[in-house]
């Protein structure tokens, strides 16, 4: 495939523009796999769209929790918004060519959002920890203020990080093929497109990855090892069931998207390979996403019972 885009520099070969790839070594699937994404992305829009309505409209869901939950569900939406509409358009069409600004603002706001979830997630664990370890002090510790605060901080302290990580990215040379094997411009393979030294860039990645995935997923892990011990003491069998469900649930969710994103960007730049990337990717852009608001939700009693009252309506 000849490669467009290009500007020559003495003997050296950069780049204008990237190829995205995506799913073009199978040809044959390129129907089904539109119908399937698009179905998934319309799943993700409106259950979101439902439990951010809810959580605004229903008096018994304005609480600290459901304030999180309306907040994680926008995220969503912003969150697959930034790749599924570019990999649906490219699965239409022949030309994948995408610039070399479009592909830094896609990468700096999946990154900057894909931060925003951990965080918030964070945020999450702490409430349901406060509120089951903890309940007398919950209505004390668990205030507007706080919850407006934590709510800030989650969405706008990923914003300057990414924005220098970046911009230190696309401030290398790309040359060889401008093909990038993906179906979004994620960074391990916009990285093996780079022919200059990547080493601190890789440092970098290590080092952002242990403040904003490994720290708050350990801090999650920890928050459920108090909530399942405070479980274990109740003395009702049928809330001690009804808590290891919701627990168990949203233990598996946390499992996948932190587990595929550590595993992708703590991994050697060497170690990559195309099909394990984009299938890591698939469970934490696509996949994740679509379980969320069933699990956070559809198994929650009183989002069910605002949401049979508010499609009554």
């Amino acid at each position: 495939m000849e490669c467009t885009g290009q500007k020559e520099h003495g003997n050296l070969t950069t780049f204008v523009e990237f190829i995205l790839l995506g799913f073009a070594d199978v040809p044959d699937l390129q129907g089904f796999l539109f119908g399937v994404f698009l179905v998934i992305y319309l799943i993700i829009l409106i259950g979101n769209s439902l439990i951010i309505i809810i959580t605004k409209v229903d008096p018994s869901l304005q609480t600290p929790m459901y304030f999180f939950l309306g907040n994680f569900s926008f995220l969503e939406i912003c969150y697959v918004s930034v790749t599924v509409p570019r990999l649906l358009a490219d699965l239409c069409q022949q030309n994948r060519n995408i610039s070399l600004l479009a592909c830094a603002t896609q990468m700096y706001f999946f990154l900057v959002l894909g931060a925003t979830e951990c965080f918030i997630l964070t945020a999450m664990a702490y409430d349901r920890y406060v509120a089951i370890c903890n309940p007398l002090l919950y209505p004390l510790v668990m205030n507007t203020r706080l919850c407006i605060q934590s709510a800030a901080g989650c969405w706008i302290s990923g914003m300057p990080v990414h924005l220098v990580f970046t911009c230190l990215i696309f401030s290398l040379p790309f040359c060889g093929p401008n093909q990038l094997d993906h179906f979004f411009c994620d960074v391990p393979p916009v990285l093996k497109l780079a022919c200059g030294n990547t080493f601190i860039i890789e440092l970098l990645i290590y080092v952002i990855t242990v403040l904003v995935v490994t720290i708050p997923f350990l801090l999650i892990l920890g928050s459920y090892v108090q909530i399942i011990s405070t479980i274990l003491k109740l003395s009702s069998a049928t809330g001690q069931a009804k808590a290891f469900s919701t627990c168990s649930s949203h233990l598996m969710v946390l499992a996948l998207f932190f587990g595929s994103g550590i595993i992708t960007y703590m991994r050697p730049k060497s170690s990559h390979s195309v099909g394990m990337d984009r299938f890591l990717s698939l469970f934490y852009t696509i996949v994740t996403p679509m379980f969320n608001p069933m699990i956070y939700c559809l198994r929650n009693k009183d989002v069910m019972v605002a949401l049979r009252k508010f499609l009554s309506k």
